[in-house]
């Protein structure tokens, strides 16, 4: 029988591409030098904001602090089909560095894995058409269920073949998995893990570098990256945007617990849930462009701040409390 061809991916390294890539390996390798990967309880709230960051992109509240409750085994107020989805998610990204980035098997056992109980056959491929949309529009309608087998298996045929470095490769494989759709559901979850397991293979820290909370403090940044993509069929304008935000995420870990002191200004006048309106307020500020990219959105990619409603990040009733990290800053003499 006779192999099927692969399909090259359509995508360019432009110059900002590249720049992004080299300055993710010069901060990788410092990373490295100070041996932040064996900070294990750094790695440990790591892993719950990416668990955390994943599940909330697809719609699930649960926040950090109860999380890490359900992972320590204890009891939580909540639907069982969420608790589901963490107890799956912890599980799936526990196992995945056994897994083969190019092995079909291997992908649909992870998909089994995340979807146990939550989906009538998990670890198998659609066999329904799809279209992925959201705010009552359709943004994208997946390819026919009868092309499915093939388009992945020509595409974990080019990433297992592929010269491409795993920062350019896993970012093109997670824009096609997500333009393909091939599972009925968590297609979203899967096609950010496995682009976390192509660069765990890269580099064993990227096992604990929170990727997903980053790319949930960007939900809409995310998929609109997806749906320019798609409209071109083209992954050159998702790639840049993973890498900024994998060169978010990487940069993260160097800092340890230590935070700015806007981030701290913040997580010091936070009381209870309160709106991006009333922080500003609190701050004393009036520039609301700079308290969001100076104070909100850096409390919230380093785990200090959660949203209240992270299902609907532009939510005009949006509102922000403290994390479990957040209250511990708090707690920190000045």
């Amino acid at each position: 029988m006779s192999r099927p061809t692969t399909t090259i991916p359509s995508y360019k390294i432009t110059p900002e591409i590249s720049n992004l890539s080299i300055r993710i390996g010069e901060v990788i390798g410092r990373a490295e030098e100070a041996a932040l990967g064996d900070d294990l309880r750094l790695r440990r709230i790591n892993r719950i904001r990416t668990i955390q960051g994943s599940l909330a992109i697809e719609g699930n509240p649960l926040t950090e602090d109860e999380i890490t409750t359900i992972l320590e085994g204890k009891p939580v107020i909540a639907p069982p089909q969420e608790i589901r989805e963490v107890r799956n998610a912890a599980a799936a990204y526990d196992a995945f560095p056994q897994w083969n980035p190019a092995s079909e098997a291997d992908l649909l056992t992870a998909h089994g894995m995340l979807m146990a109980g939550l989906l009538d056959a998990p670890g198998r491929y659609r066999r329904v058409s799809v279209a992925v949309g959201g705010a009552g529009e359709i943004h994208h309608i997946a390819p026919p269920a009868d092309r499915v087998p093939r388009l992945m298996s020509s595409l974990l045929s080019w990433l297992g073949g592929t010269d491409e470095h795993p920062l350019i490769a896993s970012s093109v494989f997670h824009y096609e998995f997500e333009f393909i759709h091939p599972f009925e559901d968590g297609n979203g979850r899967v096609g950010r893990l496995w682009q976390t397991l192509i660069l765990t293979r890269w580099n064993a820290l990227f096992a604990f570098i929170p990727v997903e909370s980053l790319v949930h403090a960007r939900q809409s940044d995310y998929y609109a990256a997806i749906r320019e993509s798609s409209v071109h069929r083209d992954g050159t304008p998702f790639i840049k945007f993973m890498l900024e935000i994998i060169l978010e995420a990487t940069s993260t870990p160097q800092e340890g617990l230590q935070v700015t002191p806007q981030v701290m200004r913040l997580v010091s006048v936070l009381d209870g849930a309160m709106s991006a309106r009333e922080l500003l307020h609190a701050l004393g500020l009036r520039d609301r462009k700079s308290f969001r990219q100076r104070y909100l959105l850096p409390a919230l990619e380093r785990g200090c701040v959660e949203m209240t409603r992270p299902d609907a990040p532009n939510a005009r009733n949006q509102k922000y409390r403290l994390t479990r990290r957040g209250r511990r800053l708090r707690q920190v003499p000045g």
